[in-house]
């Protein structure tokens, strides 16, 4: 059924009948014009970041979006728009609640609080248990004999504290956070994983081998969407240094083979030819 608030217009008018659309409810309001609502509306969400996206694109007439949490107010975000998504971030500030959103059809910047314009209903949508984790930044990596050190950034948040620095998924999810780091031996399809709730990972490796590994974020408290985006992914260069050092010693050995003989030669030849010279007479 569609929110009483709406779908009863007047004193003992029957509720706007409901149908579902890809997750949508559409209501029509009595003696409103028959314009197309809102279908296939998804919530976009990454690091508390969240778009609202529907079809179709309107023609001669305009979306307004309404975001509806459980303990707030409506609040109206891209008022009178001709595109087909909103940026509506700034008001799921309170992350725990519930919202739904309300994409009205409207002819006009006026519209009449006695005659409602049509409108379709999303899914709700609980920005704490759906935004999805971002890729963290991999700060430094680094493999020293069998010891591989990783020290990455957490994700940040369109959200500011009071200073005008930006929160973190680690301000807002606390405790609730934790990376997993996925790593290899170079060339080699076993992976070994590793957790954290810290900002870095020392792990114990083979001296000799080259690794790679990528990191992302979990939330073990969710049952859905528990996992965030993958970093990048990135190989440490142990076997490459080692064989740049293999090769320049070899390169100093090799030139001072051939440079040896060369200087020696020399060396014997002004030896031979200070001997064949004349000794002075008296």
């Amino acid at each position: 059924r569609c929110p009483p608030a709406r779908a009863e217009l007047s004193a003992g008018a029957a509720p706007c009948p409901a149908a579902v659309l890809t997750g949508s409810l559409v209501c029509r309001a009595r003696g409103a014009p028959g314009l197309p609502t809102a279908v296939n509306i998804t919530w976009s969400s990454i690091n508390f970041k969240t778009i609202l996206r529907w079809q179709p694109k309107p023609s001669d007439y305009f979306y307004t979006v309404e975001i509806l949490g459980q303990t707030s107010n409506t609040q109206r975000k891209c008022i009178q728009t001709t595109e087909t998504e909103c940026d509506v971030t700034d008001v799921l500030r309170n992350v725990r609640e519930t919202y739904t959103a309300h994409i009205l059809s409207v002819t006009s910047s006026r519209m009449d609080n006695f005659e409602q314009p049509p409108y379709a209903v999303s899914e709700n949508f609980t920005p704490y248990n759906q935004t999805i984790l971002g890729k963290p930044e991999i700060q430094n990596y680094t493999q020293k004999d069998s010891k591989m050190s990783i020290v990455f950034k957490d994700p940040l948040t369109p959200y500011m504290f009071p200073n005008g620095s930006f929160q973190s998924v680690r301000d807002i999810f606390k405790n609730d956070l934790e990376y997993k780091l996925y790593y290899w031996k170079d060339q080699s399809s076993g992976k070994k994983d590793a957790t954290t709730k810290s900002n870095k990972f020392e792990i114990n490796v083979e001296s000799t081998k080259n690794y790679c590994f990528y990191i992302q974020g979990i939330i073990p408290s969710r049952s859905k969407s528990r996992t965030g985006q993958e970093s990048m992914v990135l190989c440490t260069k142990y076997g490459t240094e080692v064989f740049i050092i293999l090769a320049a010693v070899a390169v100093a050995v090799l030139a001072l083979a051939i440079a040896l003989p060369v200087i020696l030669c020399k060396r014997k030849r002004a030896k031979l030819a200070r001997e064949k010279q004349p000794l002075n007479g008296p």
